[in-house]
């Protein structure tokens, strides 16, 4: 008869048969038991994975940008122009921005190069003054001071301790005169650099002044768009119908990017719900113009974000991190950035004149995201701000910090 101890060895052996029969059978089923996950699911992505994963979301998102254009082009030709003339204004802005900058750092080079020189030609002069005051002690010895030396003492210790500090002066003059024409190239040498980096600078300001025409032009070109577009909705009426399109547009915007970016999520971060009532103003001054849900049209639309009006120029910055998911183009919102920061959150930002942050770039709460301007065929500069949890527009305001 077996002992208690080979009977639960049997019953162990048995179950461990029965076990791996199980698994198995699974196995070939093609189904895995919960409790032994594939190790893949485990694994962390490489660099690589997130750099290839990163551009498919860019070049999901770069297809929604170009139908949200092929759209405009549809819808009628002032609205083509009016982006066209829009974006030509951002582009000269930021071409001037650019000159200005290096003019900045031109400038601040030429005065270093002045400053350089200036300290350099005072060392000159000190140094030409200590070789005349040894020039005029040798022309009053005379020539042969050696000679003259020797002649005159009567101790050879004392003489030999005296030519040794006239060898001492000699080199030292030699020296001196050597220094001396160091110093004359390196002052010439910064002359060369002045004057290449004065005919920068007047490269620069000719360029500003390109600039600054090619700008001008722009806010023409969009100034006579938006006086046909009014003229246009005086004229036919329409201004609902106008708002109801371009309502519709941002709304298949929205979609499009909520589906692109189904698959590539926000990195996980601090979660937006917690952060009612305590995230700082997308610009630092400014006044409502229009509060969320006001009516607009007549009263058959209402607004689905806050319009706040300041100066024109002031920085647009994140009220939260994220990543840049949109900047560009969008009718009734002129150059509009829209970020994702993650747990379904959006936050728009509408009617700017310049946008300083790239699709797919990461911001964090703080950052400048653009400036402020009155794109879209807006009569005053003024920023749209709207929050958005899925696909639905929430009350801006009750997320911002009270002023």
């Amino acid at each position: 008869m077996p002992s208690p101890l080979s009977s639960r060895l049997l019953r162990l052996r048995r179950w461990r048969r029965a076990r791996w029969a199980a698994l198995a059978v699974a196995v070939a089923l093609g189904v895995l038991p919960a409790a032994l996950p594939a190790a893949s699911s485990s694994a962390k992505p490489t660099p690589a994975q997130k750099e290839a994963e990163l551009n498919r979301l860019n070049a999901r998102i770069d297809k929604v940008r170009k139908s949200v254009n092929a759209d405009v082009e549809k819808r009628d030709k002032l609205s083509t122009q009016l982006r066209d003339a829009e974006l030509g204004v951002q582009a000269a802005k930021q071409g001037l921005d650019s000159i200005r900058a290096q003019r900045i750092q031109s400038e601040a080079r030429l005065v270093e190069l002045e400053q350089e020189k200036a300290a350099r030609e005072k060392e000159l002069d000190g140094e030409r003054s200590a070789l005349e005051g040894e020039l005029r002690a040798a022309y009053f010895n005379g020539r042969a001071e050696e000679l003259k030396l020797l002649l005159n003492q009567q101790d050879p210790a004392a003489f030999g301790r005296m030519l040794a500090y006239y060898g001492y002066f000699g080199r030292a003059r030699a020296e001196r005169i050597q220094s001396i024409r160091d110093k004359l190239e390196h002052v010439a040498l910064l002359r060369e650099k002045i004057a290449a980096e004065t005919a920068r600078l007047q490269d620069l300001e000719a360029q500003q002044a390109k600039e600054l025409g090619a700008l001008r032009a722009a806010q023409n070109h969009r100034a006579r768009t938006v006086t046909a577009i009014d003229q246009q909705i005086k004229t036919r009426g329409g201004e609902l119908e106008r708002l109801q399109s371009q309502a519709a547009a941002l709304e298949k915007l929205i979609a499009d990017l909520r589906k692109a970016l189904e698959s590539a999520p926000v990195a996980k971060q601090a979660p937006f719900e917690p952060l009612k009532g305590k995230l700082p103003w997308p610009v630092q001054q400014g006044r409502v113009l229009a509060h969320f849900g006001d009516p607009r049209a007549g009263g058959s639309l209402h607004w689905q974000g806050m319009l706040i009006g300041t100066e024109r120029g002031a920085r647009v910055r994140a009220p939260f991190a994220g990543r840049v998911v949109y900047g560009d183009w969008l009718p009734g919102m002129g150059l509009m950035i829209v970020i994702d920061h993650g747990g379904g959150y959006m936050s728009l930002y509408g009617h700017t004149e310049e946008i300083f942050r790239k699709v797919g770039e990461n911001v964090a709460a703080g950052d400048v995201i653009g400036a402020v301007g009155d794109s879209g065929g807006h009569n005053e500069p003024a920023l749209y701000f709207e929050v958005r949890r899925g696909r639905e527009p929430v009350n801006p305001e009750i997320w911002l910090q009270r002023r």
